[in-house]
Parts: C-alpha cells; sequence; structure tokens
C-alpha cells in the first residue's frame, strides 16, 4: 500500500497496548539525508482555549507503527500523559 504525506495528516492514531485515542497526525519529520520518515508528531492540546500556548507535542519514532489503515495508525507507544480525571465534589463525604 502506498501513501502520501497529505494523506498521513490529519489519520486518527491509537495506542494498541491500551486502545487510547493519542491524538491525530499533525506533522511528519522527514531525515533530508535519506529521504526517509523519521517519526510522526501529535500537537499537544491547548491549554486555556490556545491563549495559554499549548502542552507539549507528541513524537512518536516510525519503528513505533505497527499498521496504518485508511482512517487510523496504530501504534505501540507507551503514552506519557495522564487524562485529567474531574473530582467529585461530593466523593469526600460518600
Amino acid at each position: 500500500m502506498c501513501c502520501r504525506i497529505v494523506e498521513l495528516k490529519n489519520k486518527e492514531v491509537i495506542c494498541i497496548k491500551d486502545a487510547t485515542r493519542i491524538g491525530l497526525v499533525n506533522d511528519v519529520e522527514i531525515d533530508t539525508c535519506s529521504g526517509k520518515v523519521v517519526s510522526l508528531v501529535i500537537y499537544g492540546k491547548p491549554r486555556l482555549f490556545g491563549l495559554l500556548g499549548r502542552e507539549e507535542d507528541i513524537v512518536i519514532n516510525w519503528d513505533c507503527i505497527e499498521v496504518i489503515g485508511d482512517d487510523t495508525i496504530l501504534v505501540s507507544y507507551n503514552a506519557a500523559y495522564k487524562p485529567l480525571l474531574k473530582k467529585n465534589r461530593f466523593s469526600d463525604i460518600i
């Protein structure tokens, strides 16, 4: 299967270890000497609607990619971020 770099953009990236959605592909790093794709870049989530900048970008090495499908990319990646859990204000009472 052949794929263009433009087709990689906005594909959903999912970790196969715990089935979490990492994000959408926003950019690709290419080694200009060898002409090979080195990694996929997923931009960090915006803070306060982007007014306070963004979180750190997630860079996934090409070796971590398991399958590239039509709509999704499956990777074996250890997510360093933790999802924010909303604390219930009544959890202390119960």
